[in-house]
């Protein structure tokens, strides 16, 4: 069940002979203001492993692909599926996400808008975002019994980051809705990083120290706009680790760990991606050669 989910992680890597490092840091939850160099694609898989108390083990993963439309928009699909022991493997839905970074120029603290569509089922698991009151029990019940459960939302995010001698600090402040009932669901994420060494070498190579990043995400959910507050929520403080290989590939990983009673005890995050450098230009000029 796991190869299934997880193929798509490992077959992007392989799609396209021309790329560029990915370069979206070690974070799975928090967003900074990097946006997507305008014609890059970038596939990726976010994955996420656990086994919460009273549940079964499972894995989930959502398929990325971030394109860059104009330096300050970004837009990207995933692509949601999970598998859980004796449950089997199942597709869970999709998200359209855009960012739009506010201020072209670098400043001391740089503002980006995000607004996500998801059209999700109650058995996704892939956690990225945590609002409200999400805890431990939304991942033990049976996927037979959630996946009747139709989740049409809109998600909205005020991202705040800022470059300060070498650190990435960002902060997320999220409100999610959904379309036809609920009430306003809130969360937030916090993260921080930095790359072993700043200065770049100029030949190719897998272990220089700039290739690696290490940080720090804290993050969980905020309730809601009748009961606003961390009273009765999940809350994650999550090492986080990412290696950016020489051909383009960026490898991540971050244990997670609950520290309230609502939250999973743990949780194992891993992910690749592959960015392919101008690939809109790439794809204007074969569609132009084929039409002559």
């Amino acid at each position: 069940m796991t190869v299934n989910l997880t193929i798509l992680a490992v077959a992007a890597a392989f799609l396209a002979p021309l790329s560029c490092p990915a370069g979206e840091g070690p974070f799975f939850i928090t967003y900074t203001h990097r946006m997507e160099e305008p014609g890059n694609l970038e596939f990726a898989a976010k994955n996420v492993a656990g086994r919460p108390a009273g549940g079964r083990r499972f894995v989930a993963t959502a398929a990325e692909f971030e394109y860059g439309v104009k330096g300050w928009w970004t837009t990207e699909l995933y692509l949601d599926g999970q598998a859980t022991a004796r449950e089997g493997s199942l597709f869970t839905g999709y998200r359209w996400e855009n960012r739009f970074r506010l201020l072209p120029r670098e400043h001391w603290i740089n503002p980006v808008l995000y607004f996500e569509f998801e059209n999700i089922n109650g058995a996704d698991k892939s956690l990225l975002e945590v609002v409200n009151h999400d805890g431990k029990d939304d991942l033990t019940e049976p996927a037979a019994d959630t996946r009747r459960e139709k989740k049409r939302e809109i998600e909205a995010k005020l991202i705040l980051s800022s470059y300060f001698k070498g650190w990435t600090i960002a902060e997320n402040f999220i409100a999610e809705k959904n379309v036809r009932h609920e009430p306003y669901e809130f969360g937030y994420a916090v993260g921080v990083s930095r790359p072993l060494a700043l200065a770049a070498r100029p030949e190719r190579c897998n272990f220089c120290p700039e290739n690696f990043q290490v940080g720090l995400e804290i993050y969980g959910g905020l309730g809601t706009h009748a009961d606003f507050g961390v009273r009765e929520t999940s809350q994650y403080v999550a090492p986080t680790a990412a290696w950016s290989l020489a051909n383009g590939t960026t490898l991540t990983v971050s244990p997670c760990f609950g520290v309230t009673h609502a939250s999973a005890g743990f949780l194992l995050r891993f992910g690749v991606s592959y960015e392919i450098a101008q690939f809109g230009r790439a794809t204007r000029k074969l569609f132009a050669g084929g039409s002559q």
